[in-house]
């Protein structure tokens, strides 16, 4: 059905419109709750129903054909979430005199650890990029896009930064000898993001390898030909799955998320705080980060075993 043609289209409308305008939500936010509110709107629809008038049982039904379309449990519950906010603006609005989602239980989620790559592994990535960039032989055009690769793996790895913001940020926040710079995460929030020497100096071996080239000048760090402008998180997740392969590391386990992962992983098991790290990765909640829990729980029971003069056999 088309969007013009669902019945309420117009509340849909003006709810994105709020989550952008009140909540800063990025483009992908919002086109993820057009496509989950299409959606829910085509159940409503075969249901005789609508917006203004579905039930909790109808809520509950809904869930169930997601569960026999086969979606995932987390799937189904990013779904309900973005339902939820919805009739909560409906209820907000006065559409609505209630709503129906407030006593629906989402799906139960398992616990899922995040892929996370070893220190070992992130080494060797990090090293092709840069064995990649000093070959002999390479066009000023190859040598800037080797460059850029090992530019971009410095830069997550030592800040953890989301791939949207990696890839979209701006060639002025790389001033000469910064050690920081602040980005702009999810919801409009801004964060300052510490830089490493070895960050840095790729960094400006990219920029040199990119003038060298011809490149032409542009506000983003990484430019691109494409409606953006800059590099394409897509883009990036295939040159950075080809550069695994090439390592010798399985390309499905890696991604530009998997390394944000790494970052973080790594920074507590070498003893980083918690609350540091969520501030590092711009978690609005300490809930978020707490799916790295589980390295503090494996860095605690190594200290214990380690340390604790009851847990070794005496001799």
């Amino acid at each position: 059905m088309s969007r013009g043609g669902q019945a309420g289209a117009h509340h849909v409308d003006a709810f994105l419109e709020m989550m952008s305008a009140e909540r800063g939500a990025s483009k992908n936010t919002l086109e993820a709750y057009r496509r989950d509110l299409d959606d829910y709107a085509g159940y409503l629809a075969r249901r005789g129903s609508g917006f203004a008038r579905a039930g909790t049982e109808t809520m509950r039904g809904y869930l169930a054909d997601l569960d026999d379309r086969g979606f995932a449990a987390r799937s189904a519950a990013r779904r309900l979430s973005a339902i939820r906010q919805f009739h909560k603006f409906l209820f907000s609005e006065g559409v609505r005199e209630d709503d129906p989602t407030g006593t629906i239980e989402g799906p139960r989620r398992p616990a899922r650890l995040p892929t996370v790559l070893s220190e070992a592994e992130v080494e060797t990535l990090i090293t092709a990029a840069e064995t990649a960039g000093a070959r002999a032989g390479l066009s000023a055009a190859g040598l800037a896009r080797a460059k850029r690769m090992h530019a971009l793996l410095e830069l997550l790895y030592a800040t953890g930064l989301r791939v949207s913001e990696l890839v979209g940020l701006k060639a002025a926040v790389m001033r000469r000898d910064a050690r920081w710079f602040t980005v702009r995460g999810k919801g409009g929030k801004e964060r300052i993001v510490p830089l490493t020497d070895k960050a840095r100096a790729a960094v400006a071996a990219y920029l040199e390898a990119r003038e060298a080239a011809g490149g032409a000048e542009s506000p983003w760090l990484f430019p691109s030909f494409g409606e953006s402008g800059h590099l394409t998180r897509q883009a990036f997740a295939r040159d950075l799955k080809a550069l695994a392969a090439g390592a010798g590391i399985a390309a499905a386990k890696v991604s530009p998320h998997v390394l944000r992962h790494a970052f973080a992983s790594h920074l507590l098991q070498n003893g980083a705080d918690l609350r540091v790290v969520q501030q590092l990765l711009g978690h609005a909640d300490i809930s978020t980060t707490q799916i790295y829990t589980h390295v503090l729980q494996e860095r605690l029971r190594t200290l214990v075993v380690d340390h604790h003069p009851l847990s070794k056999a005496k001799g």
